[in-house]
């Protein structure tokens, strides 16, 4: 079985692990598409995807339908492992997600995937996403692609997951990263929760800023020392959330191909994020830059 050193795969790498002779060594490729308001990015998909790429949505095979506990709550195990299986993903699968903004949006697909059971060597996410295969010249094509179904069991609980009293004691007492854009953090907008704001004491750390200007991840040296910044100690309790718990797991995955954390010492995510606190009028909210 292949393995991968690395959470990221450039689009060169993955081309030849697709070329592979044997099929059961080609990885399984999943299109995660997905845009905070819209439109959907099925019909993208459906135009010109990677050959063999199938589709997941982010709102109805990755998480559970939204409530109080957040826009993208953790799906069920039943829901996750029926849409892996119908992806074609097995037990010893090799799995590479995409999206089409390098990665910060395929990273909750990668998080779920490790969540689910997956080790770090067996998934990882496509650097500079569709566009990046694209313009390295590689193949897409507009026909559906229909793997053989897969046997994959979800065995949840393979990544450390915060609610929102171990978010708070973080943001307190240890490390607590907000990975949303800065105007959000501050409160000056708020486009879809229902309150404006961060949690009191976070630091703020867009998600974004994982992303150098050619729009591939950062190597590993700048990265760290970008992250270093607003992490603290490597021993230090470290946790990240966003609006609804999907681009703050690119802070997951930064840490880990900065070699700042360990695949088996992870960051905790809070996934029901920002849209599960502000829904809580106990929840104390801080608007303004970090003091």
């Amino acid at each position: 079985m292949v393995a991968l050193m690395d959470p990221l795969i450039a689009p060169t790498v993955l081309a030849q692990l697709l070329d592979a002779a044997d099929p059961a060594r080609r990885p399984v490729v999943l299109d995660v598409r997905w845009r905070l308001t819209g439109p959907p990015a099925g019909p993208d998909h459906d135009a010109a995807h990677l050959p063999g790429a199938v589709f997941l949505d982010m709102d109805t095979d990755l998480a559970d339908p939204p409530g109080r506990a957040g826009r993208h709550p953790l799906p069920g195990p039943a829901r996750l492992q029926s849409a892996l299986r119908r992806a074609g993903v097995h037990d010893e699968s090799l799995v590479v997600v995409h999206d089409d903004a390098q990665g910060v949006q395929a990273a909750r697909a990668w998080w779920l995937l490790r969540w689910a059971g997956f080790s770090a060597g067996r998934v990882a996410v496509l650097d500079g996403g569709f566009r990046g295969w694209v313009e390295a010249g590689l193949p897409t094509t507009a026909e559906p692609s229909r793997p053989r179904t897969g046997d994959v069991t979800v065995r949840p609980g393979g990544m450390p997951v915060l609610d929102a009293d171990e978010a708070a004691a973080l943001a307190r007492g240890g490390t607590l990263l907000d990975a949303r854009a800065p105007e959000r953090y501050r409160g000056e907008i708020e486009p879809v929760d229902p309150k404006a704001g961060h949690i009191p004491s976070a630091r703020n750390l867009p998600a974004t800023d994982v992303l150098g200007p050619d729009g591939r991840w950062l190597a590993p040296e700048p990265l760290a020392a970008r992250l270093a910044e607003l992490m603290g100690p490597q021993e230090g309790e470290v946790g990240a959330y966003c609006g609804s718990g999907a681009t703050a797991a690119a802070l997951v995955l930064a840490a880990e191909h900065a070699g700042l954390r360990p695949p088996e010492r992870p960051i905790g995510l809070y996934v029901g994020s920002w849209s599960n606190w502000s829904a809580d009028p106990e929840r104390p909210v801080a608007v303004g830059a970090a003091p």
